[in-house]
Parts: structure tokens; sequence; C-alpha cells
């Protein structure tokens, strides 16, 4: 973000009471929080998609030659 949008969001903050400053900024941490979350999630799942990828491949394999499926997960 560059810092003209920081200072656009200071310059708006600093027109709220204080306390109405305090919700936005609990606000905010919390959906900061979330985005991050959502980051790692996206980069763990990125890591284990060619090997889910390829684990799926081998059940319908499994599956089309009349096979039972194993489970053997290792991420």
């Amino acid at each position: 973000m560059s810092s003209e949008a920081i200072a656009t969001v200071v310059k708006m903050m600093g027109t709220l009471p204080d306390a109405t400053q305090y919700q936005v900024i609990e606000h905010l941490q919390a959906y900061i929080a979330d985005l991050q979350d959502e980051l790692r999630w996206d980069a763990t799942f990125a890591k284990t998609q060619t090997n889910l990828v390829e684990k799926a491949r081998l059940a319908k394999q499994q599956i089309a030659a009349g096979n039972e499926l194993v489970f053997d997960w290792k991420p």
C-alpha cells in the first residue's frame, strides 16, 4: 500500500471520535488477521496441490480398476 493511501486512512480516522477510532482499529485488526489466515491457507494449499492431484489420479485409476482404495495421505 502506498504511503499516500495510508495517509488518507489516517486522515479519515482523525475525523472520528476516539471511541470510534478504537472500534475501527479493532475491526481492522480482526480483518487483517483473517486475511493473514487466508494467505497462510493459500500457501499451504499451493504446496500440496501437486501431491493432491497425483493422489486423485491414483484414486481414479484404482476405482476404474475395481480396486479397493487405500488412503495413505502424507502431505
